[in-house]
């Protein structure tokens, strides 16, 4: 039997204004009743009766239901009672710019866009805590690699919690795994992030498998991050004939002396293969007319190297920046 969250003799009042303020939450992300429920792992005619104030909450149901809206339990409770705390705000991508793809089995584009969000808006929390106590971010805190490296884990995580793909092994490859009922892994992905925009695949193992490329954007000020380039690829292991990935051993930091692991990066083909599947490509940002396509067999269909996307890539990168432009001045 659930435990009630209220006791007292304002528990009506309580649980409407808590329902109204989950329903005003949900609207604002676009998100159906069915969409929330699934999220939330809660029937949508339980989600319509708690909105509606008629049923009751647990403390369970409400954990649940604030991390699907991407907020914190405490700033749910803050908005129900007329609070608006800071941390509700926070980035999101442009989904104007999610392109169709091949994916991973039973991954969406709208659950890349969900992962994409809530890992920006987890990087804001850990900044303005940090903030408040130290008054600097958490990019100032540690070196560039390693946050690229908590940026890494944090969209795992959100994959984790958002996505049919949960965490396989701290130690394992891949990162993250798809099963079947009865827990057969059907399907892996291995995610990467990093600030340097059209970078390929990096591995310590250049195993054969989907691999997801997140490129971010660090606000300095604010220690932020807005994802711009988000590629997936099913690349083919270093092991294998026509391999997309080539041994490039160990390397010493000339200037902190410091070793980096034994890695292997994606080849000409394979770095190719993951940009001709941008998934996410902010034009303002990413000038990848720039760059120079390996094909093995032709430019697929949904590539960002056909030269229709080209020319739409070019005119839409001139309108984005006219716009930033406009209101650049409109500021001053």
């Amino acid at each position: 039997m659930m435990t009630d969250f209220w006791h007292t003799s304002s528990q009506m009042s309580a649980k409407k204004l808590l329902g109204h303020a989950i329903r005003t939450r949900r609207e604002a992300l676009k998100l159906s009743q069915e969409r929330l429920a699934e999220r939330a792992r809660i029937t949508y005619q339980y989600l319509s009766a708690l909105e509606n104030g008629r049923e009751n909450f647990s403390i369970g149901v409400l954990e649940s239901l604030a991390s699907a809206l991407s907020v914190s339990l405490p700033d749910l409770v803050s908005v129900a009672y007329g609070e608006h705390p800071e941390e509700v705000s926070f980035p999101r991508i442009d989904r104007s710019h999610l392109r169709k793809v091949p994916l991973p089995r039973d991954l969406t584009l709208e659950h890349v866009a969900d992962a994409l969000d809530e890992t920006q808006r987890v990087i804001r929390l850990l900044n303005q805590s940090l903030l408040r106590a130290g008054g600097r971010p958490l990019s100032e805190y540690i070196q560039a690699n390693n946050f690229s490296g908590i940026v890494s884990n944090v969209l795992s995580d959100s994959f984790d919690r958002l996505t049919p793909y949960r965490h396989n092994h701290d130690q394992k490859y891949p990162d993250l795994a798809n099963r079947n009922s009865k827990g057969r892994m059907i399907c892996g992905l291995e995610v990467k992030s990093t600030v340097q925009i059209g970078k390929g695949g990096e591995s310590h193992n250049g195993h054969s498998g989907w691999h997801v490329v997140a490129c971010f954007k660090l606000i300095r000020e604010s220690g932020d991050i807005r994802f711009i380039h988000v590629m997936f690829a099913n690349l083919i292991g270093h092991s294998q004939t026509d391999a997309d990935w080539k041994y490039v051993g160990s390397s010493v930091n000339s200037e902190s002396g410091s070793q980096r692991t034994e890695t292997y990066n994606t080849t000409g083909i394979g770095t190719t293969k993951l940009r001709d599947g941008s998934a996410f490509l902010d034009p303002a940002e990413v000038t990848f007319t720039r760059w120079r396509p390996q094909h093995r067999d032709g430019i697929p269909s949904f590539s960002i190297f056909q030269p229709t996307e080209k020319s739409e890539c070019k005119t839409a990168a001139k309108s984005a920046k006219k716009s930033r432009v406009s209101r650049l001045e409109c500021r001053e």
